[in-house]
């Protein structure tokens, strides 16, 4: 059986612009191309068009993509993906294609999940899938989503957003956090890392997209960061301070504090927390470990404040949690504990 079957709409099937491949691609990616040695067998993969007009002639990077299945492919899927929707969607100029909106509203109603990647949010909003819930899109579009959709509450602040039954992104990469983190739900955090490293990208990125919302890129580069936030991660058993991290980035804590928010769009304090938690799930999913100890090897501490920061990241207990994954028993990274470093 496999982890479930995957169906992407391809806006215009004869006439995709070269600039809306990259969110095409990422589910294409993450879910069509098997993995046998993470998950045997792995999705199952559909890409299904529209059948709307031919390219723009005025248009010379749009090329044409035959899909095997059309929108009745949307019907009995279990995830349903929107990469996006042309930009005349967007502005009001034509309407998302009504065929489109009730094959959406079809594939909900049979149980898939639903989601949306960049301003395809635009075409869920259409068929009122994103009514009374939080959702997201890219930075620039998000004023104009609420403006278009006032039912809808609009974040422009995170990279995506989980409802459930379902999930919208942020534009570009962001599309590319919610596809690993549909993994980490359905197949557990150690096979979407395993993913993820063979992508070469971060398994999961704390903060959001707020850090990109008009701002310009910090002017000092990440280099002086990035041995530290490696040296974290390999160390998170051990009992770790801002200041003890400034030191090793040879920083005052002012600055550190300041380069880390700007680089990661969120608190050294927070992005430590998720880095320990994240350890704590990939612990619980790959050994036998007692919550103890996980919360040891985490560096959270104690069973019960295991539980309390599990609890409210995650929204389950670490014994919900490990119980909900079926266990693939291997070996792990398991640090060895050792005392703090000289700064």
């Amino acid at each position: 059986m496999s982890a479930g079957t995957v169906a992407v709409v391809v806006p215009e099937e004869f006439g995709v612009p070269s600039w809306e491949l990259y969110e095409l691609s990422i589910p294409c990616t993450v879910f069509g191309k098997p993995q046998p040695d993470l998950a045997d067998p792995w999705y199952e993969f559909r890409l299904c068009g529209t059948g709307d007009a031919g390219p723009d002639q005025d248009e010379p990077a749009a090329f044409r993509i035959r899909t095997a299945y059309g929108l009745d492919g949307l019907v009995g899927a279990d995830t349903v993906i929107v990469p996006s929707v042309p930009d005349a969607c967007m502005d009001g100029e034509q309407p998302v294609s009504p065929a489109l909106v009730e094959a959406l509203r079809a594939a909900h109603e049979s149980g898939a999940r639903m989601v949306s990647l960049c301003n395809g949010a635009f075409a869920l909003a259409a068929a009122g899938l994103l009514d009374g819930r939080r959702a997201t899109c890219h930075w620039l579009h998000t004023a104009q989503l609420a403006r278009r959709h006032p039912k809808v509450t609009v974040d422009d602040s995170v990279l995506y957003v989980d409802d459930g039954d379902v999930l919208t992104s942020a534009g570009l990469a962001a599309g590319l956090d919610l596809c690993l983190h549909l993994v980490r739900r359905d197949l557990g955090a150690r096979i979407a890392n395993q993913l993820a490293r063979r992508m070469v990208v971060p398994a999961h990125r704390p903060g959001g997209q707020a850090q990109f919302v008009d701002l310009p890129l910090p002017p000092e580069d990440d280099e002086g960061l990035a041995p530290v936030l490696a040296w974290v991660r390999e160390n998170l058993d051990r009992p770790l301070t801002v200041a003890d991290l400034a030191r090793r980035a040879a920083m005052s804590p002012r600055t550190f504090y300041r380069r880390l928010q700007a680089a990661t769009g969120t608190t050294p304090l927070q992005w430590l927390l998720a880095q320990r938690i994240g350890r704590a799930r990939v612990l619980l999913e790959s050994t036998d470990l007692p919550v103890e100890k996980i919360g040891e090897l985490s560096g959270l501490g104690t069973a019960n404040n295991l539980r309390h920061h599990f609890l409210r990241h995650v929204g389950i207990t670490p014994g919900d949690y490990r119980r909900a994954f079926p266990r693939t028993l291997s070996p792990v990274f398991v640090p060895a504990s050792a005392p703090p470093a000289a700064p």
